[in-house]
Formats: structure tokens, sequence, C-alpha cells
């Protein structure tokens, strides 16, 4: 499976330990508690372990400021360190210290001013509740059990299993690990500036992070910047980059990408995205004269094909992009969201259309497609030239069913997936047409379908294999089959009717 935000460990009884706390509160409220109280005690530790070092060294520096900074550590105070506030963890003022505790560290790191909850003295929040779970988290071995990235694993299974508790207002700040890790697979954001203007809690910076880890790179090539409107979840995002040691531009608040572009003169390699589907108030009607639409003014009432455009306004002449949306975006003709698509694709900046199984987000269970994007379709030392020629997948039969209502993808279908787009595109690849699965168009065929980018119009349908059975032998014992089922039918049929008059009822 792909890195499955299921069963992956404690991560499932500290989550249990956890969801103690929501007898008292919403699931969007105690998301904040539980992650504001990871987010501290991964610092604490951090500076915990730099503290002995020093010690160790008997300079007498372990407790100056600067030490500490000139590793990227932040400086946690004494009264903020987790000794302390496990110490705490059973008196009834552990929520005003854990407060605090956050109001101190924002204060002595800029970074992390106005990021941090400090509502923990809420009456609302059961105190004996927190302080056991201030407890399970003091049992974490950070870096005694040789895995770097411990809390970096708990808080990504922790935000997936967030978005599930919160329905439908979780896919706000989570996309599905499987999806981000596709598109991160095809456009593969080794090296330069990785841009997401619809960033939520960061999933897209984390992946791409792993890929450059994966891959022997160095995460100092790769430049982060990102926006996101909702201001929780800008905070969250923060949050998650500094768990994992990364640093980016996120913006210094909450913005709208459309109103308040906070990277207007932005370029970047590669764009990642998933805009929220099929917003319809995102005042568009303010924007008709914007530069970013070059390629046909997006509707007032479907922000898509507006998140499409403010992307490649801001990739790079060589920059790729992979975007996530609904899919009606593939077929409409409404409101001028035909002539934009028909402009793309004669401006061949489409390079592949991937359709995805249902199922795959908490928040939605409307059918998406990938989008990628390519300023630079002729070619490289790796990419051969595919000028007006466009990838079309169908991977819709794709995943299993992890619970009755959200499916998974694999490893095996990730690499599948973006294996078949690697060959096609590659000057060393190896790629044909499968039926059924993926077929290489030109703007020709595109023409033909009316700019309708639906992969299923291209593939066409899988051939089924021979079983060798001849027609008329199946046909003798599907209806062999058929019959015994009707007598079976009528049986039951006639065993209702029975115990029906039993009781006085005639049918």
């Amino acid at each position: 499976m792909a890195e499955s935000t299921a069963n992956i460990g404690f991560e499932e009884k500290l989550w249990k330990a956890a969801d103690k706390l929501r007898g008292s509160m919403d699931a969007s409220e105690y998301k904040h508690v539980v992650l504001g109280l990871i987010f501290l005690k991964y610092i604490s530790d951090k500076f915990e372990m730099k503290y002995q070092e020093l010690v160790a060294e008997g300079a007498g520096f372990e407790e100056e400021r600067d030490e500490y900074l000139a590793y990227n550590i932040f400086w946690v105070p004494k009264e903020a360190r987790w000794e302390h506030i496990r110490d705490h963890a059973r008196s009834e003022k552990i929520g005003q210290i854990i407060d605090d505790a956050m109001i101190l560290i924002e204060k002595d790191n800029d970074s992390l001013k106005n990021v941090l909850e400090k509502r923990y003295a809420r009456q609302e929040i059961d105190k004996r509740r927190l302080g056991e779970l201030v407890d399970l988290v003091s049992t974490i071995k950070l870096y005694t059990t040789g895995e770097q990235d411990l809390l970096g694993r708990v808080y990504e299974y922790f935000l997936g299993k967030f978005a599930e508790a919160e329905g439908k207002g979780g896919g706000e700040f989570y996309t599905p690990t499987g999806v981000v890790q596709t598109l991160v697979s095809m456009i593969e954001p080794y090296r330069g500036r990785v841009y997401d203007p619809c960033c939520g809690s960061g999933g897209m910076f984390v992946q791409s992070s792993k890929f450059v880890a994966r891959h022997k790179g160095r995460l100092a090539d790769l430049a982060i910047y990102g926006q996101e409107l909702n201001a929780t979840t800008w905070k969250i995002c923060k949050m998650n980059l500094a768990i994992r040691g990364l640093s980016g531009d996120i913006g210094p608040y909450q913005a709208d990408t459309f109103h308040n572009d906070l990277h207007k003169n932005l370029k970047a390699d590669f764009v990642l995205a998933n805009p929220p589907f099929n917003i319809s108030d995102w005042g568009g009607d303010q924007l008709t004269e914007d530069v970013r639409w070059a390629y046909g003014i997006p509707p007032h009432g479907n922000a898509n094909y507006a998140w499409l455009e403010h992307i490649i306004y801001h990739l790079s002449p060589r920059g790729a992009a992979g975007v996530v949306l609904a899919n009606g975006s593939l077929s409409t003709n409404t409101s001028n969201e035909g002539e934009i698509r028909k402009n793309l694709l004669e401006a061949d900046l489409v390079d592949a259309i991937v359709a995805m199984p249902d199922k795959l987000f908490y928040s939605v269970s409307i059918p998406v497609s990938l989008w990628i994007l390519n300023r630079n379709k002729k070619g490289n030392a790796v990419q051969r030239d595919r000028s007006h020629e466009f990838l079309f997948l169908d991977a819709r039969h794709f995943g299993s069913m992890i619970d009755r209502r959200h499916r998974e993808l694999s490893q095996e279908d990730i690499d599948k997936i973006a294996g078949t787009y690697h060959q096609w595109r590659n000057r060393d690849g190896k790629y044909e047409d499968v039926k059924g699965f993926c077929k290489s168009a030109t703007l020709d065929d595109v023409k033909e379908n009316d700019y309708i980018l639906t992969p299923g119009r291209y593939v066409g349908i899988e051939e089924e294999k021979d079983d060798g059975i001849p027609f008329d032998q199946k046909m003798n014992q599907l209806t062999s089959e058929l019959s015994d089922l009707f007598n079976q039918s009528h049986k039951l049929e006639e065993e209702v009717k029975k115990n029906l008059r039993g009781i006085g009822y005639e049918i």
C-alpha cells in the first residue's frame, strides 16, 4: 500500500488517547488542541537533544539562545520545556501552564508568532483528560528509535484522522496522501521553486521533500512557496513544515489567493495544488481585467478555470504543474470554460489527464481528475518533444476500499500511473497505448472530440480476455443457473405466503 493513513504503528494508540478529549469539544476544535501539544513536544525534544550535547561539551553554553538558533533549533525557555509541562500534568493548572509555554515560545521565536494554539486553559477542556494526554505524549521516544521522522508520521496520521472525523470540512486542510504522492511522482519536484496557491496543511510540500529525500537530493535545493485562505489551516501548515524541518514562504498571514496574491512575481518550477472544488463565490466579477486571465476570463460562478489560469501564470518557462480538479472541468462548455480549455490546448500547456477513482477524499465523493500542465513540451535532455500530444490515463478502477466510504491507492497503483506517464514523456521511454487504460492523442484527436478531455473518450474499453469456452456452452450454463435461481425464488415466495396465512393475512 502507499504510505497509508491507517494502521502504521503506535499512532493509532495515541489517536485513541487523544480522542478522549473529543467528548468535550467538536472535532474541528480538538484538532488544534492535540496538534498544538504534539508540536510543543517536538520542538521541546529537539531542543533537549541539543541541550544535552552542549552540557556534555562542558563549556557552559547550554542556556545560550544563539547556540540553538545557529542549528535551526527553536529556543525553548525553561518554563516551556516539556519536562516542566510533564511535571504538572496532574495539576488543575495544566491548561494555563501549556498556554504560558506557548506564549513564551512565540515571544522568543519570531517565525512562530501568532501560530501556536493558546487556549488550553479554557473551561471546556477537561483538565484530567488533558493531563492524561500529556502523560501519553511524554512516552514518545523521539531520538532513541532511529526514526527521524517519527513525529512527522504522527502528524500526518493525525491530519488524516482529523479530516475523517470532521467529514466534509476536513477536506479544506487535507488531501489524501495517495493523491499527493501520485502528483509528486508524476512531475518530480527534485530541485527548484515549489508553489501551492491553496496549500492547506502543507501536504504537497511534505511529499515533495520526501521525494527529494528518496532520490538522495538536498532539501536545501527546494524553495517552498504557498498561500492559504483559512487562518487556522495556515497555522497548521506553519507547524507541519516546522516539524519536518522545512522552511518556506507561505506568507505572513492567511490571504485570498485571487484577491491578495502574496507571491505576485513568483515564477515557480513546480506547482502542486488541490484547489477547493467548484467554488462559486470567489469574487470573479471584481477581477475581470486581471493579468492572469491570458486564456480567457473565468466565469464568476465557478473558480476551477481561475485556479488553472492562476497556476499557469505562476509557472516558469520550463515549469510543470499537477492539479486536482473536479471531473466537470474536463467537459464543461458553460460560461467561457470550454473556450479557455480550447485555448490552453491550442497553446500546448496540457501534458496529461488522469481520471482518478471515486471515494478517495474524506470531504467529497465526486470524481476528480489530475491535470498535468507543462510550459515546455519541446523537450530537454530527458524529455522528448511531445508538442501537441496529450496523454490520457483512465485509473478509475485503481485502488481498494479500506472501509465502506473510503478508497486508497496502493504504491503499485501510484507507480503504474507515474511510470506510464514517464514512459510516454521521456526520450528513453517505451510507451504503448493500452486499451481501457492509456492513450497518446494528438491535437487533431482532441479537436474531433470538441476539446473535451474525459480520458474514457480516448482510451476506449478494455478488451476482454477469451477464456476459451464456446458461446453455446456459456449460455447453457448461465440459463441453467438462472433456472435454479427462479426455482429458489418461487419456493421462497410460497414460504412467505404460507407464513402470512398462518397469522391471518392472505396475498
